[in-house]
């Protein structure tokens, strides 16, 4: 029963693992210590839905030809990133600084003829037929935005913060002992789990008019992004942005929120307040302290602040 059937390994993972020169054994293929070290796995589930798990570090790029590009599929990818445990992942340093999340990508933003093999992966990829979606749900019923993804006819790009329930299917992907038997089975299961309360997320959208990205768009909006949350102690200014973007403040404003699903000013916010929850339990650091690095200069406008993104006065917080 420990036998692979071929037809439930990913081709790709075969060609990387000749390129290695090793072979997929029991679906997963371990890098040679020549190479770098850590695993990818991956199943085939049917023609719908597979799942590919990367979690390596090689000492040079690769680049190998996608043997499962197929542009007649509508495939929705979803690329889990920032998801390991510290002390799971190989990109520990990298790892702790960023905040887990997931891409939602049409087909025509996620296949490449040659797909670069990074010094260091750490991701979780479960591709889904469109088609296959849209025969569960009634598309009349859907939301602009859901009804956009599956319909799949132009380039879209959503990213979706990691919760706790998702972080916990997560793990139980990655982690969870299970014999070979089981595990293909096990895994389709969580892997439909985890698209269902993504699209259930995505149908929460309110926008109703969507814009074809293009990736000079999409790289704007991350530049954007991360010089906003590298500055967490000031404030963004719409106007600034856009003339840094080179876009006008009505785009820069329409294509921030339509893939983060929020404001740009209500990102910087949770964001911040995501990193004043660390350095208050992490660094230890004391309330003032944490409310002037991050900007405040009034603590009871940093305190109430808090307060509506936690649940809980910064004091509080710390000491619980």
């Amino acid at each position: 029963m420990n036998k692979d059937k071929p037809q439930t390994v990913p081709i790709v993972l075969k060609k990387f693992a000749q390129l290695l020169g090793t072979e997929v054994k029991n679906w997963r293929l371990d890098i040679p210590e020549k190479f770098g070290c850590g695993y990818c796995t991956g199943f085939v589930f049917n023609e719908h839905i597979r799942i590919l798990i990367f979690n390596y570090e090689l000492k040079e790029n690769l680049t190998i030809e996608n043997p499962d590009i197929d542009l007649n599929t509508k495939t929705i990818l979803f690329k889990f990133q920032n998801i390991f445990p510290v002390s799971e992942t190989l990109l520990a340093g990298k790892q702790s600084k960023a905040t887990p999340s997931v891409l939602i990508a049409t087909r025509s933003l996620n296949t490449d003829v040659v797909i670069p093999i990074h010094t260091n992966t750490a991701t979780i990829n479960i591709e889904v037929d469109a088609n296959y979606l849209n025969e569960l749900f009634d598309l009349s019923e859907k939301s602009p935005v859901l009804q956009s993804l599956l319909q799949n006819t132009q380039p879209l790009l959503f990213e979706q913060m990691i919760y706790p329930s998702l972080q916990k299917i997560i793990d139980e992907i990655a982690f969870e002992p299970v014999k070979n038997i089981f595990k293909p089975f096990l895994l389709r299961v969580k892997a439909e789990e985890l698209v269902c309360k993504l699209l259930i997320e995505l149908e929460k959208r309110d926008e109703k008019h969507l814009y074809a990205l293009n990736n000079q768009d999409i790289q704007t909006i991350y530049k954007v992004r991360e010089n906003m949350i590298e500055h967490l102690e000031t404030p963004p200014v719409i106007l600034e942005l856009a003339i840094g973007a080179n876009m006008s403040p009505t785009k820069l404003k329409r294509l921030f929120k339509q893939i983060f699903g929020n404001s740009i000013f209500s990102y910087f916010q949770e964001f911040r307040m995501k990193e004043a929850a660390r350095l208050l339990k992490e660094k230890k650091l004391s309330v003032s302290d944490v409310g002037y690095k991050l900007g405040f200069t009034n603590l009871s406008h940093f305190s109430r602040v808090f307060a509506d993104h936690t649940g809980m006065k910064p004091k509080q917080f710390s000491r619980s």
